[in-house]
């Protein structure tokens, strides 16, 4: 049995969930999330708890728990309260401007990259080298993330492009004649 899946998912109060035999329906105040429910594992509504457990007699059932009640908890947390990921944009010269459902960005190429949100993420730019993503589903704002950041990633030399707020980068000494 995994140690993850032992520990119940709480609702909190405007949080309802519905399971059906495949699925599992969260709703909340920011949306509605839906999951598939990976085989082996059932899900029981206990009270204001949702409750993981494992099938017996099925191989993978124990893993397959503890990733069930994490992506269970992460449709509870996005209805809840959301996801974001921060970066920031290290180089001369490197802007970023968000309009409507699109991010501008200025990398230091010849051109302007325009990058298009997918439906239910929002960017914001605080200022030119900060660059906010929010959303409901943990998954594509984290999927958003990564594209925005392989425009750019940071090089080791100087570290300049675009890089996540919390992410270090080991800068190499350079070569020595």
């Amino acid at each position: 049995m995994s140690r993850v899946a032992k520990y119940p998912v709480e609702l909190p109060k405007g949080v309802e969930a519905t399971i059906t035999a495949n699925d599992i329906t969260v709703k909340g105040p920011l949306g509605s999330l839906k999951q598939f429910i990976l085989p082996g594992v059932k899900i029981e509504k206990d009270g204001e708890k949702l409750v993981v457990t494992a099938l017996e007699g099925v191989p993978s059932a124990g893993a397959n728990s503890g990733t069930t009640r994490a992506l269970v908890n992460n449709l509870v947390t996005g209805v809840s309260k959301g996801f974001e990921k921060k970066l920031t944009l290290v180089g001369v010269g490197y802007r970023a401007q968000a309009q409507g459902d699109k991010l501008n960005l200025s990398l230091g190429f010849s051109h302007p990259v325009v990058h298009q949100m997918p439906a239910g993420i929002k960017v914001e730019t605080p200022t030119q080298t900060e660059v906010v993503i929010k959303g409901i589903d943990k998954q594509v704002v984290g999927q958003v993330a990564a594209e925005v950041r392989a425009y750019r990633s940071p090089e080791p030399y100087k570290g300049k492009g675009v890089r996540y707020s919390d992410e270090v980068v080991v800068i190499k000494e350079t070569k020595k004649k």
